[in-house]
């Protein structure tokens, strides 16, 4: 994983992530989503498979990581 960034929260339907940066030193979630949801379905954190992923992009920005449920991420949702 490339980018920084901490688990605001984690319920059953949604997990809430904030970047952190330094940009200078770390990708953004937003340029690094693929390994995001990788590494949130590997370490168990996208149960149910339903679970959305919510963050705060850079802007503070709210945006969903839309998966499929296996670890792969599908795209982006506001």
């Amino acid at each position: 994983m490339r980018s920084n960034f901490t688990i605001m929260s984690n319920s059953p339907d949604v997990i809430v992530l904030q970047d952190l940066g330094p940009w200078d030193m770390y990708q953004t979630i937003t340029n690094d989503a693929e390994n995001v949801v990788a590494y949130l379905y590997k370490s168990g954190r996208l149960t149910p498979p339903t679970k959305k992923i919510m963050y705060f992009d850079s802007d503070g920005e709210a945006t969903e990581l839309k998966h499929d449920g296996s670890g792969n991420f599908t795209g982006f949702s506001r």
